[in-house]
């Protein structure tokens, strides 16, 4: 396949097109870069994003921009057995990781969720322990007021970007509906023979499976309505 020549007015920060099919896509967002290369073939992949870190690699020292190649990872997502080739940035080779972090987000080699579900659990139970004088039994706090925190400062940790990871298994949901169902009953004091139902029906706070579903349906009808056009096709 004969690549075209992508080095006039190259920017790595806007998407790149070859042949009719996307090449590669780079993200730019605060101090965060990603670029995505796709293909069935995995030293395809791996061939089409070392063009475009080549060209990366040429626009930064043009404009004498330093980066740091050990912070970089170079990840592959895939359900198949096997990984994409190194891939290197200034002659220094990206190291390869089967996790990544990007805006906040865990993002494991089959996109499961689980990683980021669970780390998301973990800053939940950090953050129920900073306020647990204020939701703790001994709390002179009313239930609305405990509730409202709750709703404010700790439900927001797990909602973040609920309607990329809300495609995650039954069993990864279960998790975080654990640790919401052991939140209100601490704030409630509620006996251990009180349901988690009667406690959500009677505080109204729904479960983990109805907020993914209100928020992605939520989202959808504004992707329907944006001026975007990318964003209406189904592929």
């Amino acid at each position: 396949m004969d690549w075209p020549d992508l080095t006039e007015n190259f920017h790595p920060f806007r998407l790149i097109f070859a042949s009719q099919k996307c090449l590669t896509v780079s993200v730019y967002r605060s101090d965060d870069t990603a670029i995505l290369a796709t293909h069935a073939d995995p030293r395809t992949a791996a061939l089409r994003l070392q063009l475009h870190l080549n060209l990366t690699q040429d626009w930064l020292k043009k404009c004498r921009i330093k980066i740091n190649e050990t912070k970089s990872v170079h990840a592959t997502f895939t359900l198949r057995k096997g990984r994409c080739p190194p891939v290197t940035i200034n002659n220094v080779e990206i190291p390869i990781a089967a996790v990544t972090k990007y805006l906040s987000m865990h993002l494991d080699h089959k996109l499961s969720w689980r990683d980021h579900v669970v780390m998301k659990r973990k800053q939940i139970e950090l953050k129920v322990k900073e306020l647990y004088w204020l939701l703790g039994r001994k709390s002179q706090l009313s239930t609305e007021n405990k509730l409202l925190i709750y709703k404010t400062i700790i439900k927001p940790i797990w909602t973040y970007s609920i309607e990329i990871w809300g495609c995650a298994s039954k069993s990864n949901q279960a998790i975080l509906q654990k640790a919401q169902s052991k939140i209100l009953h601490m704030i409630t004091n509620a006996p251990r023979y009180v349901s988690n139902l009667t406690l959500h029906e009677d505080l109204k706070i729904p479960y983990v499976r109805e907020v993914i579903f209100e928020k992605c349906a939520k989202h959808h009808r504004k992707l329907e309505t944006h001026p975007n056009p990318l964003l209406h096709q189904d592929d």
